[in-house]
């Protein structure tokens, strides 16, 4: 195993070597810094997380088109900034819809249309499989070779690096997490805007949500130095954007609103519909150690949690590798987050985060 697996490997769930704080000490109490309190059954969970050493957090709720509260736990601020790995695919693949409702990419054609320098195989995949992760390109068993790559190339030349390994399943037909098919999605939206993606979510998503503290960076995996985001033209799009409890809940609410965020229409309905629903009802689901949530399909960009039979997701997620969590429940309109930054070994708090959830949408 090269170094770089073996350190994608020390993110994994199976990482047991952090040391926890003993269950005794005493509790710190939450600091709630907007509106309602948590019920006390996520307060519970939340101090248990405290005691098994895991720094501050922010919990914040919703519903529909209102944030209900954001409480902290632990030394941090609203606007504390973290990088939230795996919760970026939220964002990122809502910056491709934004594109999409704009009809200058679609999610069928093969996205030779807009990059026709991608060898055959590759060019012939669609933005449906590459946001889904059923585009055959490898997964972790890639070894995350986007996160390799050097910063300072454009992301053209990420995805055409990228497309030169052979697809390891036929598209459509194999799930495989963590897959650099985001990197080509967002060469795409580069290449019909005639924009940096930086400047594409700050205008599509990001402005119109009032997320102001929430940029793109190059996930690293072997240093938790941020890299030069000035140089930065390769952002990784399944996992280097770093953001805040704050900003997040507003993407949250957009969410819940189907689209709309303060009277503004930010995506449409058709976008959220794709969005949301179980884009692999009949993929074959391969194991994804880097995520602990089990039995569920993939939407796009999203973790669909519990799909029914008519491809309806009870509830999306995003979670990431360093612990963040959001979720939304299109049904009832209940949204959250548990936004936390632990580098290595985040998992192991996954049972009081879900006790957080469930708290909070039974409350």
């Amino acid at each position: 195993m090269n170094k770089l697996g073996a350190i994608c490997l020390a993110l994994s769930a199976a990482f047991s070597l952090t040391v926890e704080a003993s269950a005794t000490d005493r509790p710190q109490q939450p600091m709630v810094q907007r509106s309602a309190a948590l019920p006390p059954a996520a307060v519970q969970a939340a101090q248990t997380m405290l005691a098994r050493g895991s720094g501050g957090f922010s919990v914040g709720t919703g519903v529909r088109g209102q944030e209900v509260s954001l409480t902290r736990f632990g030394d941090i601020e609203a606007d504390t900034q973290y990088p939230i790995a795996s919760a970026s695919k939220f964002l990122a693949t809502a910056t491709v819809m934004a594109i999409v409702d704009e009809g200058k990419l679609q999610l069928d054609a093969p996205i030779a249309t807009w990059l026709p320098t991608l060898p055959p195989a590759a060019g012939q995949l669609t933005l449906r499989q590459l946001l889904s992760q059923t585009s055959g390109l490898a997964g972790v068993n890639g070894e995350y070779y986007d996160l390799a790559q050097d910063h300072r190339i454009t992301l053209e030349q990420s995805a055409l690096d990228a497309a030169q390994r052979p697809l390891v399943s036929v598209p459509g037909e194999v799930f495989a997490y963590g897959s650099p098919g985001f990197q080509l999605a967002g060469a795409a939206v580069e290449a019909v805007t005639g924009q940096r993606w930086a400047r594409v979510f700050q205008d599509k998503i990001a402005r119109p949500l009032g997320m102001t503290h929430t940029y793109w960076t190059h996930l690293r995996l072997d240093s938790a130095d941020e890299l030069s985001v000035d140089e930065t033209l390769n952002p990784v799009l399944q996992g280097g954007a770093v953001s805040t409890a704050t900003d997040y809940l507003r993407f949250l609410r957009m969410i819940a609103q189907e689209g709309m965020y303060e009277g503004q229409r930010v995506l449409s309905r058709g976008s959220i519909d794709e969005l949301l629903k179980d884009q692999t009802p009949k993929a074959h689901m391969t194991p994804a150690p880097e995520n602990p949530i089990q039995g569920g399909h993939y939407s796009l960009g999203n973790w669909c949690e519990s799909p029914d039979a008519a491809g309806a997701c009870l509830r999306n997620s995003s979670i990431g590798a360093f612990g963040t969590y959001p979720w939304v429940e299109r049904k009832s309109g209940r949204f959250g987050i548990v936004f936390i930054y632990q580098r290595e070994n985040a998992f192991r708090l996954w049972p009081q985060i879900q006790a957080i959830r469930d708290a909070v949408d039974a409350n």
